[in-house]
């Protein structure tokens, strides 16, 4: 145990806790958007246990890490390119993103549809069997980028443990800005798209750096974030000078449109 205990693994349990959360925002994202379909009373239940099975599969995969590598090896060939298990079940798994987040947008889309986002999910198990599919789909990167930071498998146990008791925090703010915000949503169903195009991508041998998609949410955020503050301020400017307007219209006597009061 003492041999653990060192500055190395120290350094690579905080490197790898920052990378499993920040590898944990599309989750994050996802986890948002499926349990918005739920009750209320359901969705707080929803996260939780998107984010443990989401430990528990980054866990498993952990520990049966020669399965996980030999994932990477051909199981047949297409057009002179060989396939692999993990290419196979990171297509699936982009497909079904695109898919998903194609239809939100487009029932958000709809015309006339205005109480579409309070239609919960057809059935609470249907959206934990959603998430939990993409939460093996998304271990999958996590687990082989722990396994590139670290030799020590108890190292890279404790950082996904670490990551997504962080994540558990931040879950349900998340969610709730998304559900509050129409336009955030939308942004987040944009991001999905380019997460599941990445994923479709990486299947087809067409490596994309999750830095680019990273630096492309972060400026999307920051730009929604500018767009939100402006429209506050524009919504207090409109009330202030309406207070303004019903004092002068009281102070004159008259009731605000330019006619006089009769008593």
């Amino acid at each position: 145990m003492a041999d653990l205990l060192t500055l190395e693994n120290l350094m690579a349990l905080l490197s790898l806790s920052a990378l499993e959360i920040v590898l944990g925002i599309d989750n994050l994202v996802f986890l948002a958007i499926v349990t918005g379909r739920l009750k209320p009373e359901e969705r707080d239940r929803a996260r939780r246990l998107g984010l443990i099975g989401a430990m528990l599969s980054r866990i498993g995969l952990l520990l049966g890490l020669s399965w996980v590598m030999h994932l990477t090896e051909p199981l047949f060939h297409v057009l002179e390119r060989a396939i692999s298990g993990r290419d196979i079940a990171l297509g699936g798994g982009g497909l079904f993103l695109l898919a998903k987040a194609t239809t939100e947008i487009r029932e958000a889309m709809v015309p006339g549809d205005d109480d579409i986002d309070a239609r919960p999910a057809a059935t609470w198990t249907a959206a934990v069997l959603q998430i939990t599919v993409i939460d093996i789909i998304f271990s999958l990167d996590s687990v082989v980028t722990a396994v590139g930071m670290s030799d020590e498998v108890i190292v890279m146990i404790t950082a996904i443990i670490v990551a997504v008791i962080v994540m558990l925090g931040f879950s349900r703010p998340i969610s709730a800005f998304i559900e509050r915000n129409p336009t955030t949503k939308m942004l987040a169903l944009s991001f999905l798209l380019l997460v599941g195009a990445m994923l479709v991508g990486e299947a087809a041998g067409q490596h994309i750096s999750r830095g680019y998609l990273y630096f492309a949410m972060a400026f999307s955020l920051l730009v929604e974030a500018l767009n939100l503050r402006a429209a506050r301020h524009h919504r207090i400017a409109a009330t202030e000078r309406e207070a303004r307007r019903a004092r002068a219209a009281t102070a004159s006597g008259t009731d605000g449109e330019g006619k006089v009061e009769v008593s």
